[in-house]
């Protein structure tokens, strides 16, 4: 059932027309204007009901255009047979100035008639930078529309993450917990998760099979509640993750130790529904290793690694390839070396945070304000012999999500001037992992089905008013 309000409807009065379950685009061209701009600010900021119908007629717009939530799994499925390779396919997660910073992925995407590019959230970022999974993918469709970008939209959740801490109190809580928002991401319109039970790794134990068994038992379980809920027409993409980023190596060994239990949990579902992808850890951090003076500490990637261990993943389990995380801190010259490699996916997101944080453009009073906030609110972020510029490099992303509307609201000029910035490295690192004119690829193994609102949005608002009354 339809709910999209007169509000929503009318920011295009004579530009679209309105009917049961379906939009008709007259004039494409005004959904590329300031309409669109407004529609996306009532998706997020409106109060209850406009927000749900702008959600709903970004959602449908996003479908009548091309702009549609895919998933990426057959992609991966068809790189591991060999039948695309020679591009390393970036995971951006988008935590700051979401629509701005959306708006210059796809004018660079648009730019090189690349197609292979995933916008994420990962389930700490959802807390701190206050967007659930509905907003997020009204943005993203939004953004897209805006630039022209009517291709597959592969979003994503990235990083659900099974706190150990919690696990040790209470495994079924905590597993449940994870699968409540895997729901809520799926019937928001995430057609690509990334479970990541690498957290339960126990190196203790003397074999690598014990050592990894906990972390295949409960990623084959969460794998088989994805493949439950998933919508008719889309398999969503599964990635899987075998070390935990900013820890001890992986190794080839410990891949296969976790492949091979991974597809024993899962049988009898047949392999091409488990994941498509396998996270390792090669020497990079979750936004790299600040030292006092703020600066960012030398990674030492180990790049004789990740070959082998993508390499292994697509000849010995038909899998896209290996992901690395914690990749947007490493120096510039790193990032042509992923694709020679044949790294199926990097996974980028601090250095965007910081170029809005650090940027001339951004207001100083602004910046300020969001420091004096982290001194009250975020003490818990330092450690003891942190200099201010570690603790505020660390803990600034907890203000992120207070001072959201302030900075979507900043004036165009200064938005403008940070989103051309933005494109700019986008540019850069979309020529480096060389997915320039993968919109082709994406057109020959992806499919993106014509999904009715309806069928996602009532699971997604109750999941969504479910995690607001619990925190």
């Amino acid at each position: 059932m339809s709910v999209v309000t007169s509000q929503a409807a009318a920011l295009f009065a004579g530009d679209i027309q309105v009917g049961a379950g379906r939009v008709d685009c007259k004039r494409p061209e005004a959904l590329q204007s300031e309409k669109m701009d407004r529609l996306v600010h009532m998706a997020v900021f409106g109060d209850a009901p406009d927000r749900a119908g702008a959600r709903e007629l970004l959602w449908d717009l996003g479908q009548a255009m091309g702009a549609r939530a895919a998933s990426i799994h057959d992609l991966y499925l068809a790189r591991g047979r060999g039948k695309c390779r020679g591009f390393t396919v970036p995971a951006i997660n988008v935590r700051m100035m979401a629509y701005d910073t959306a708006r210059a992925v796809f004018r660079a995407a648009k730019a090189r008639d690349a197609g292979a590019v995933i916008l994420e959230i990962a389930r700490s970022e959802i807390a701190y930078t206050d967007q659930r999974p509905a907003e997020y993918v009204a943005v993203m469709i939004g953004a897209a529309l805006r630039e022209g970008f009517h291709q597959p939209l592969f979003i994503q959740g990235d990083h659900c993450q099974v706190n150990v801490k919690k696990y040790q109190v209470d495994p079924g809580a905590e597993v449940t917990e994870v699968k409540n928002l895997i729901g809520e991401e799926i019937a928001a319109g995430f057609f690509n998760i990334d479970i990541d039970t690498s957290t339960l790794v126990d190196l203790s134990f003397p074999t690598l099979n014990e050592q990894q068994r906990a972390n295949y038992e409960r990623a084959a379980e969460i794998t088989r509640f994805i493949r439950e809920r998933e919508p008719d027409g889309v398999t969503v993409s599964v990635g899987a993750e075998i070390g935990e980023v900013g820890h001890k190596n992986s190794t080839v060994e410990e891949l296969h130790a976790f492949m091979d239990g991974y597809n024993r949990a899962m049988a009898p579902l047949p392999l091409d529904k488990g994941i498509s992808k396998i996270s390792v850890q090669t020497g990079t951090s979750h936004g790299g290793v600040v030292l006092p003076d703020g600066s960012i500490a030398a990674v030492k990637l180990d790049l004789v690694a990740l070959e082998a261990l993508s390499k292994s993943a697509r000849e010995d389990y038909g899998l896209g390839g290996a992901v690395q995380h914690g990749a947007s801190t490493l120096p510039s010259n790193a990032f042509g070396n992923f694709a020679r490699i044949e790294t199926a996916e990097i996974h980028l997101a601090t250095n965007f945070q910081n170029m809005v944080f650090d940027h001339p453009a951004l207001p100083p009073a602004l910046r300020e304000k969001m420091y004096r906030w982290l001194d009250a609110n975020a003490q818990s972020e330092r450690k003891d012999g942190d200099s201010d510029e570690q603790f505020y490099y660390k803990a600034r992303k907890k203000a992120i999500g207070p001072f959201k509307q302030d900075v979507w609201q900043l004036p165009l000029a200064i938005r403008q001037q940070i989103g051309a910035d933005l494109e700019r490295t986008f540019g850069f690192l979309f020529d480096q992992l060389r997915i320039g004119r993968t919109a082709k690829v994406v057109r020959r193994f992806v499919a993106a089905p014509t999904l009715q609102y309806g069928s996602l949005s009532h699971a997604g608002a109750l999941a969504e008013n479910d995690a607001d009354a619990g925190e």
